[in-house]
C-alpha cells in the first residue's frame, strides 16, 4: 500500500445522501472522510440527472408556453436553438453547485479522497485514487451512498453513438428528427418532453400497460393528453426485442405489442428502463453485507445494516430512488454514529414528476388505498375554478385530498398542473403535522395562487367550500 488513512467515519458517494450525512456528522464533531470516484462532488443528482434535466425541462416549459401565447394574442417567431449555449447555462450551474459543495466540505475541514473504494474487512478500505495510487482507510464507521446507474437491458445492450442513455441524452450535440424513447417512467417522460419541444418527433414504447403506472389515473390523465396529442406514437404493453443500427447512423428497432410485430426507423434511441443501484464493486462480501433479492442492501430504521458500524442510505437501500429521501436518510445515519437518538420514519416521501404538466403526490395514492382495500374520502378543485391559474393559462390542473372515511385524517395528496412540485411541500408538511382538512381549509392561503387550490380541496371535505357549489346530499 502506498498510505494508510485512520477516520471515525468514511462515507463511500458524494450524492446528496452521500455529502449530507458527511456535512451533518462533521457539524456534530466527528471527523470525516468523503470518497467518490469524480472529483466533481455531487453525485449522479448533480452532475448528470436532477440538475442538468431540469435546466433542460425550464426551457422546454419557455418553449412550450411559447407555443400557447397565440391564445392569449402574444405571437412569437420559431425559437432558434444554439446548443453549445444551452450546454453552458446548464453546464455553469452544475459548476456553481459543484464548486458550493467543495467549499462547504473544505469548510467542515472534510477529508475528500477523489477515487474507487471497495471493502477489505468491516473495519477497512482499499482506495484506487485517481493519481492510480492505492490508500488504505481504516475506518470506525462507514456510510454506503453509491447511488445508481441507468438499468441496461440485456437483449439491447449496444454501444452506439445513436443509441443513448440518459446522461447521454442530457449532452445531446443534435436534436433528433425521429426519437425512440423505450421506457414510459418519469425519467422517460421527462427527457420526451425536453426532446419534443426542441422539435424532435417522439415515439414512445412501455413495457407496461400505461404511462408511469404508479400513478393514479386522474393525475396523470392530462399528461397523457399532452403526450397523445404531440407524439408520433405511444405504444403501450410493448416489447422492444431488438435495435440494429445501420450504416447511416439511424436504429431499425423492432417491436413486439401482443401477437403483433413490427418495425420502425429512428435517428435516436434513448433507453430509460429505470435505475439500478450501484453495489458490484464495492466487495460487500468482504465486509460480510448480503444484498436482497432485489439487490439491495438491507437497512434498518437507523440506516444500520446486519455489520453494525456500517450504514446504507438512499439508492442503494431500495425504491424510491429519490435525492430527497437520500439526503434524510443521510442526516439519520450521520446523528445516529454521533451518538443521537435519530431514526428514519416518514410519514411518507413526495414524489414529483417535471414533466408539462407536472405531477406530485405525497402519501398514499388511490392505487395503493383500493390495493390495500382502504375506504376513504376524495375531494377535487379544478383549477379551471382558480384565479392564479386562470391568469397563467394553466387550467386544466386539478388538487386533491384523500382521507379517511371520518375525515380524520389526511392519507394522501395529488397534484397536476403547473409547479405541482412546488405545491406539494405543503401537503408534506400537512401529513408530518397529521393536520386535518380543517387546518388546511382554515389556514389562509395567499389570494391569488396556485396554493389555494389545496385549501379549497380541503374546503370540500369540511363543507365549506364557497367557490364551487355543491349541492348537500
Amino acid at each position: 500500500m502506498d498510505n494508510t488513512v485512520n477516520t471515525e467515519l468514511v462515507v463511500i458517494g458524494s450524492g446528496p445522501g452521500g455529502y449530507t450525512a458527511a456535512f451533518r456528522a462533521a457539524d456534530l464533531g466527528v471527523s470525516v472522510t468523503l470518497v467518490d470516484k469524480s472529483s466533481s462532488l455531487g453525485g449522479v443528482c448533480l452532475n448528470r440527472g436532477c440538475i442538468p434535466s431540469k435546466s433542460l425541462l425550464h426551457i422546454s416549459k419557455i418553449i412550450n408556453e411559447t407555443k400557447s401565447s397565440s391564445d392569449i394574442g402574444l405571437s412569437f417567431n420559431n425559437p432558434k436553438i444554439d446548443i453549445d449555449k444551452i450546454h453552458k447555462w446548464k453546464n455553469k450551474i452544475i459548476s456553481n453547485l459543484n464548486n458550493g459543495i467543495d467549499s462547504l466540505a473544505k469548510a467542515r475541514k472534510i477529508n475528500v479522497i477523489n477515487g474507487t473504494a471497495k471493502f477489505l474487512s468491516a473495519n477497512e478500505l482499499s482506495i484506487i485514487d485517481n493519481q492510480k495510487k492505492t490508500i488504505s482507510l481504516t475506518f470506525d464507521n462507514c456510510i454506503v451512498a453509491t447511488g445508481s446507474k441507468s438499468t441496461v437491458i440485456p437483449t439491447l445492450n449496444k454501444k452506439h453513438p445513436s443509441i443513448l442513455y440518459s446522461k447521454d441524452a442530457l449532452n445531446f450535440i443534435k436534436v433528433p428528427n425521429k426519437l425512440l424513447v423505450i421506457g414510459g417512467g418519469y425519467i422517460g417522460l421527462e427527457l420526451a418532453t425536453v426532446f419534443n419541444s426542441l422539435g424532435s418527433k417522439i415515439t414512445i414504447a412501455e413495457f407496461l400497460p400505461s404511462l408511469l403506472s404508479m400513478v393514479d389515473e386522474d393525475l396523470i390523465k392530462p399528461l397523457v393528453d399532452e403526450f397523445t396529442s404531440n407524439c408520433d406514437n405511444i405504444y403501450l404493453s410493448t416489447e422492444v426485442t431488438s435495435l440494429i443500427p445501420q450504416n447511416d447512423n439511424s436504429v431499425v428497432a423492432s417491436f413486439k405489442q401482443d401477437d403483433k410485430e413490427f418495425k420502425d426507423v429512428y435517428d435516436n434511441v434513448l433507453i430509460c428502463a429505470g435505475r439500478s443501484p450501484n453495489t458490484e464493486k464495492l466487495n460487500l462480501g468482504k465486509a460480510g453485507i448480503q444484498l436482497d433479492t432485489k439487490g439491495f442492501i438491507p437497512v434498518n430504521q437507523q440506516r444500520r445494516t446486519l455489520i453494525p458500524n456500517i450504514y446504507a442510505i438512499g439508492d442503494v437501500t431500495g425504491n424510491p430512488m429519490l435525492a430527497h429521501k437520500a439526503s434524510h436518510e443521510g442526516k439519520v445515519a450521520a446523528e445516529v454514529i454521533a451518538g443521537e437518538n435519530s431514526i428514519y420514519d416518514p410519514i411518507a416521501i413526495p414524489s414529483v414528476i417535471y414533466t408539462s404538466p407536472q405531477i406530485a403526490w405525497a402519501g398514499l395514492t388511490e392505487k395503493e388505498l383500493n390495493e390495500q382495500s382502504i375506504k376513504y374520502n376524495k375531494a377535487e378543485f379544478p383549477w379551471a375554478a382558480n384565479g392564479r391559474a386562470m391568469t397563467m393559462n394553466a387550467t386544466i390542473g386539478k388538487t386533491k385530498i384523500l382521507t379517511n372515511i371520518d375525515k380524520t385524517q389526511i392519507l394522501g395528496i395529488g397534484i397536476v398542473g403547473d409547479n405541482a412540485g412546488d405545491l406539494i411541500s405543503e401537503a408534506m408538511l400537512a401529513l408530518e403535522m397529521n393536520a386535518i382538512p380543517d387546518d388546511i381549509g382554515m389556514t389562509i392561503h395567499p389570494h391569488p395562487t396556485l396554493s389555494e387550490t389545496i385549501a379549497n380541496a380541503s374546503e370540500i371535505l369540511t363543507g365549506s367550500i364557497t367557490e364551487l357549489y355543491i349541492p348537500k346530499k
